[in-house]
């Protein structure tokens, strides 16, 4: 039986057992009475059984990716995400209509995987990078005397955390622990009629729990209604980037009000120096990663300040001919990344090295996009209040795959 079926029969069971005991209110049931509810009773337990296998099944096929009978699968979801338009969102949700084509088939579809209703629109968390223009903007795009195709975008920080290998778990529902081993037994050499010593394994968890990340802003109508295709890279551009990168600096430092624990807000003070910096120094960090047994994907991830310092440093002071500690893109033998969202502070430049697959970015919601036309400061203008939410959250598997340092000096 289907879930509906299934439900539909306990009721009616209910139903029959209800009756039997208003039918002997005031008075005990009788054998006959007895034997017929516990019989009911019987059953109704065999139907919540089943309901709750079926409800099991039913969440697991709404949340899985489907079998493929055409097509290229994820391929297809990845060249429906190219299609999403955020400014058709924007626009049906000025109009107040239904959405349709690209943007109602993938929000269909990730609210099928998720197994929950977006409160407005999920779009492709990718389509996110900047923050939304205004009525301000809008002379400077709208126009036929514009060239809209040469649009200059701003210089941004560039977003590497993701790219470096972190473990993504998506469609989310509930709060999320994943056990994790602690300690092992301890094996031990013993002499003929001589006892082992007893030796316990211990078991720890890594918890995941919702957070919120989001944007709000105003649009003007004229922006919507007349704009060039233009808008659409604006829209992508600018509201988007800034949620991830909200995301990416989480990732890499974190512990902020309402914000997860990243890499530095996890491992605490430093347990690196490159105050040197100096090859021993680099050396010594990708020892202590290694010794620890983090085997993944190791790269360094610093800003442009330290990336100088390291590309100007000596690995032998006097000795050009040893060469510098960073040469080719690498140090240590591992990649260098460099962005702007790696912090500094008066102490020095930051750098993290280690394992990145060891860093966890649970997803329970993609990127959510609502459109409120009557909010009362944007409606008195005939604007467009728009919102942008996600919710994630981020743990690290093993705190020993990173080392990082805070005493890079620039230049």
């Amino acid at each position: 039986m289907n879930l509906k079926s299934i439900r539909e029969a306990k009721a009616h069971k209910t139903t029959e057992a209800r009756a039997i005991l208003a039918g002997a209110e005031n008075r005990n049931l009788t054998p006959e009475e007895s034997s017929k509810f516990d019989t009911l009773k019987g059953e109704i337990e065999q139907l919540e059984a089943q309901e709750s296998r079926a409800q099991f099944l039913d969440d697991a096929e709404r949340r899985a990716t489907g079998t493929v009978i055409a097509g290229n699968g994820e391929r297809d979801l990845d060249q429906l995400e190219s299609r999403v338009s955020i400014l058709k969102i924007v626009q049906a949700g000025m109009e107040g209509r239904a959405l349709d084509g690209a943007e109602a088939e993938y929000n269909a579809e990730i609210e099928r995987r998720n197994g929950r209703k977006a409160e407005g629109v999920f779009v492709p968390m990718r389509a996110i990078e900047r923050r939304v223009n205004t009525t301000t903007t809008a002379d400077d795009i709208v126009g036929t005397d514009h060239r809209g195709d040469q649009y200059i975008g701003a210089l941004r920080n560039s977003l590497l955390a993701r790219r470096l290998g972190v473990r993504v778990l998506s469609g989310l529902r509930g709060n999320v622990s994943i056990p994790k081993h602690g300690s092992s037994v301890t094996a031990g050499w013993v002499a003929e009629n001589s006892a082992l010593s007893p030796s316990d394994m211990t078991f720890d968890n890594v918890g995941l729990t919702p957070k919120h990340v989001g944007a709000l802003s105003e649009m003007s109508r004229q922006l919507i209604q007349q704009s060039d295709p233009t808008i659409e890279s604006l829209l992508r551009d600018d509201m988007s980037f800034q949620i991830a990168q909200a995301i990416d600096s989480a990732l890499i430092q974190g512990g902020g009000s309402n914000e997860p624990d990243g890499i530095i807000a996890t491992l605490g003070t430093a347990n690196g120096t490159l105050a040197g910096p100096t090859w021993a120094q680099v050396l010594a960090i990708i020892e202590d990663v290694e010794t620890a047994n983090a085997l993944g994907n190791h790269a360094w991830l610093t800003n442009p300040s330290a990336k100088a310092k390291l590309r100007d440093t000596l690995k032998v002071s006097g000795d050009a001919g040893a060469g510098f500690l960073m040469e080719n893109g690498q140090l240590g033998g591992y990649a260098v990344h460099t962005t702007n969202q790696v912090p500094s502070d008066s102490g020095g430049n930051f750098a993290i090295f280690g394992d990145w697959s060891q860093v966890l970015l649970g997803v329970w919601s993609e990127l959510d996009i609502l459109v409120n036309p009557f909010s009362e400061t944007a409606y008195s203008k005939g604007n467009v209040l728009i919102r942008a939410m996600a919710t994630c959250d981020i743990a690290i598997r093993h705190e020993e795959a990173f080392v990082w340092a805070d005493d890079v000096p620039s230049l």
